[in-house]
């Protein structure tokens, strides 16, 4: 019999704290186990009793990368519940200020978090030793999309401006004309992050995933949309729980989400892409197909491409926002509350994120729900694991300990979020 065991104490290149514990017996992998272990952080609760007014700033601390996600889910699902449908210029800003965190998340991503696996290093600081221009064409990449939220929300890191109904104060036409240049300089960067992510090798593997993510008539989503899923689903955000349920297990401080119908599902970007190919830009799917992709895409390592796609898409996005652009009369629409649910679910970078709410008459809140990505890919993560490291039982110990990262990272998981990675454990019997 011959047992080993591989442990890493951190993972790196991910947002949190977990680890991973893989059983293999008789050259079988037995049993996979993500183990997050950081501390669970009870936004829900924090939420009961507060006024659906206070919702979008207090969820937005969830997350530093992705806080725009949150406090977009949060206003919808209020609005949802009040009444309220945002349209004209209103709606348009908030489209801009996602598009501004997709490309700050993506470029995050792509170019300091997972590059450094394609290209064998630690790191990205030992990897700007020998790709300095593409490091800082990265930097730089994510510098735009920062500054697009700060023009729009205020501030790059949890925006102060979004509120119920619309914005505090609407920028200007000439304050967004002023992001135009930056922006053109940025949809050709992201064009040529996607041919040079296409040089990576990536690994042969594929899996018959079911892709959920919204689907809207006129446009790729970000805010809006029914949501759908590669095997049929096709449902209103307010029958979410009625198709997908969290569960807890006993190794992990996150829930595990699953679709009552078949159990796991993907979300993210390579899911929205499959789903939504046919409503990207123009020059986004050619930039798709000349980096070797079609409008189908089942290779997980193949994300970070996916992504750079996505980032050319929210580039030609801001711009055709920017261009089209008239200051609204008034920057919110006036809401009343009532007694009621709302629910709300937008594109996250990192894939559908959902919000249900419960308000009293003045608009307190009595009972919430978050479901992050993250938690929704964790029993795809696992199965993909499973699968990838029963065909490369043969690699020594430290080549399959950087391979079972990299899938992982494949999720751009943000573990943090997930606890409302990477300690790895082998077993070999």
């Amino acid at each position: 019999m011959n047992a080993k065991t591989i442990k890493v104490d951190f993972l790196a290149r991910v947002e949190g704290e977990g680890g991973l514990f893989v059983r293999v017996r008789d050259q079988r992998v037995t049993e996979v186990k993500l183990n997050i272990f950081e501390p669970p952080r009870f936004f829900e609760a924090f939420l009961r009793g507060r006024k659906f007014s206070e919702a979008p700033d207090i969820t937005a601390r969830i997350c530093g990368i992705c806080p725009v996600a949150y406090q977009m889910s949060s206003c919808h699902a209020a609005e949802d519940a009040f009444g309220v449908h945002i349209e004209g210029p209103i709606r348009e800003l908030r489209r801009l200020l996602y598009c501004g965190e997709w490309i700050e998340s993506h470029a995050l991503h792509i170019y300091l978090l997972h590059a450094p696996d394609f290209l064998g290093y630690e790191d990205v600081i030992q990897m700007a030793k020998d790709h300095p221009e593409a490091v800082q064409r990265g930097l730089r990449l994510k510098k735009i999309g920062n500054q697009i939220m700060t023009v729009v929300g205020g501030r790059e890191i949890h925006p102060i401006n979004v509120r119920v109904g619309g914005f505090y104060k609407a920028p200007s036409k000439q304050q967004l004309k002023g992001l135009t240049e930056d922006l053109k300089w940025a949809r050709d960067a992201a064009v040529e992050t996607c041919r040079w992510v296409s040089t990576f090798t990536f690994p042969d593997f594929q899996r018959d995933y079911e892709f959920v993510a919204l689907r809207h008539p006129d446009e790729y989503p970000l805010n809006e949309g029914r949501l759908v899923s590669s095997k049929g689903l096709d449902i209103p955000i307010q029958e979410y729980e009625q198709h997908f349920a969290e569960e807890h297990h006993k190794h992990s401080n996150a829930l595990h989400s699953a679709l009552l119908e078949r159990g796991s599902y993907f979300v993210g970007p390579l899911a929205r892409y499959n789903l939504n190919f046919d409503k990207l830009t123009p020059l986004a799917q050619k930039a798709a197909r000349t980096a070797g992709l079609t409008a189908t895409c089942r290779n997980p390592f193949q994300g970070i491409l996916v992504r750079a796609v996505e980032t050319v898409y929210a580039c030609d996005e801001a711009l055709r926002i920017i261009a089209h652009y008239e200051a609204p009369d008034k920057p919110y629409v006036e809401v009343t509350p009532r007694v009621s649910i709302g629910h709300g679910c937008t594109e996250a970078p990192r894939g559908i994120l959902y919000h249900r709410y419960r308000y009293d008459d003045r608009g307190l809140i009595s009972n919430a729900k978050i479901v992050p990505p993250t938690s929704q890919n964790l029993k795809a993560i696992e199965e993909d694991l499973s699968e990838f490291v029963s065909a490369r039982l043969h690699l020594p110990n430290d080549r399959l300990q950087w391979q079972c990262e990299q899938a992982i990272r494949n999720y751009d998981p943000c573990i943090s979020c997930a606890t409302h990675f990477l300690k790895l454990r082998v077993e070999r019997e």
